[in-house]
């Protein structure tokens, strides 16, 4: 090779890796700056993660609305269960929809596969589907009941080569006392009960590391009434030791099919909620502090589990903590922790060659945050991060008005529908209509937008039974 070559190859490997090493991607920070600018002004405070670490999490939709279990509230419409799980449509639509998602929010950002039941598809499928996230950017995780079995997993996990299809999974398992028809306990009679079967969806996914190598990030979801408000303790004691990275609760809302409201869902609100989470967990749950999207909606507190005792990761009340977190969303905030070691080490020295001040904070947080947690319970509890969320969905009756307003470009009236407009602006769940050129919020999708989509999957989809096509189904 020439001289001219050499160097003409040295400054391209010396590119590429100077493109590989970007603290954060152009077009994503594009996406954040856009999201941020977007906010409504009451959004726009220094906690607010949209717009500064995340341009929001993304959903898929019209994909699989189909489920074989019965939930009481169910946010799909009674049509739902009239579409068939069809593993081409569902691939072809996930393409498309994330392709889309990578045009306007960038890269490395949070997706759903979400519809009905994601185990209906065959594995086969549902990793087509995975597979098409990734490519296009995204950070795909599966939601689930988790009433499949092991071989299912590993089909999913590892193809008819015998090789691992994915390093990483992410999977979401909805398991609560609402649910109806579960194999082996179909009506519990508590959240007690169910224990056993979140606890055997934790180990399928241990099995399949210890026997492939396939590591896993696990959340554990659950809807709340009044009927199941006062066991969120026992569940958030129960799932703390589980294996579970995040404990997400979702309050009931008026979303979906109507045969399914049978309690006064107004009668547990975020804050109900988080008491009991609070109670579960044994301790104060900060959050104001760190916030994505509108407190209405979304409550987070972010911490590491360590020898039983749960720790967070600022402490709210320290300026000190406060200021680190300001620095760190101002220089380091849109970046891509997950990629490789080398990688991180090297987008991360970037920054601090260009904010010094990093450093000295980043040691003083860590020095704050070892001694809150404990240097022995860190050495010997098998320390990771756990995540309380609480996510509140908007009425139906109420997002309508609310989003046919918005449309319009028009503020409402009356206050409870103008405070739908403000949370639905500064919502951090969207979901893609490429037809359309745009995102909807997911409580539109719900409330407005999937009763006339089920309607058409079921015309593109009808569900076969026998090989007869079934027009009419309950």
């Amino acid at each position: 090779m020439s001289g001219v070559a050499l160097v003409s190859d040295l400054a391209a490997r010396l590119r590429a890796g100077w493109l590989l090493t970007r603290p954060v991607a152009p077009d994503t920070a594009a996406a954040l700056a856009h999201r941020w600018a977007e906010l409504p002004a009451s959004a726009r405070s220094p906690a607010q993660l949209l717009g500064r670490r995340t341009a929001g999490c993304e959903g898929t939709h019209g994909v699989f609305p189909r489920c074989n279990l019965a939930c009481t509230p169910c946010y799909h419409g009674r049509d739902a269960n009239r579409v068939r799980t069809d593993g081409t449509h569902t691939v072809a639509e996930v393409d498309r929809q994330m392709r889309y998602l990578r045009a306007v929010r960038g890269t490395d950002q949070h997706a759903q596969l979400i519809g009905g039941e994601v185990s209906l598809l065959d594995p086969d499928d549902h990793a087509a589907a995975l597979q098409a996230m990734i490519r296009h950017g995204r950070k795909p995780l599966s939601m689930t009941h988790g009433d499949f079995d092991y071989e299912y997993l590993r089909r999913l996990a590892i193809g008819p080569d015998g090789q691992r299809r994915f390093r990483l999974l992410r999977f979401a398992g909805h398991f609560d006392s609402l649910m109806l028809g579960r194999r082996g306990i179909p009506r519990p009679r508590s959240e007690a009960e169910l224990h056993p079967y979140r606890r055997a969806f934790v180990q399928m996914f241990e099995l399949l590391r210890r026997e492939h190598g396939v590591r896993s990030d696990l959340a554990h979801n659950m809807t709340v009434t009044p009927r199941n408000l006062p066991e969120v303790a026992e569940v958030v004691r129960g799932c703390m030791g589980m294996g579970f990275g995040m404990l997400s609760f979702q309050p009931a809302a008026y979303v979906g099919n109507r045969a399914r409201w049978r309690e006064d869902f107004h009668s547990v609100d975020i804050d109900a909620v988080w008491r009991e989470i609070e109670r579960g967990a044994g301790t104060r749950l900060p959050w104001r502090h760190l916030q994505m999207g509108d407190p209405r909606c979304n409550r987070s507190a972010y911490g590491v589990l360590a020898g039983a005792r749960w720790t967070p990761l600022l402490d709210d009340r320290d300026p000190r903590d406060l200021r680190a977190r300001d620095t760190f969303l101002d220089t380091l905030g849109g970046m891509n922790f997950e990629r490789s070691l080398p990688v991180v080490a090297t987008a991360t020295a970037r920054v601090v060659a260009r904010h010094p001040r990093v450093l000295p904070l980043a040691v003083g947080w860590a020095t704050r945050f070892v001694r809150r947690a404990g240097v022995r319970r860190l050495l010997t509890g098998r320390p990771r991060g756990l995540t309380f969320v609480v996510h509140a969905f908007i009425d139906a009756d109420v997002v309508r008005p609310a989003w046919d307003a918005l449309e319009r470009g028009e503020t409402a009236d009356d206050p409870t529908v103008r405070g739908a407009q403000e949370r639905l602006q500064a919502c951090s769940y969207a979901m893609a209509h490429p037809e359309q050129g745009r995102l909807v919020p997911a409580c539109v999708q719900h409330a407005v937008l999937d009763t006339e989509e089920n309607l058409h999957l079921q015309r593109l989809l009808p569900v076969k039974q026998d090989g007869v096509t079934e027009t009419q189904s309950t």
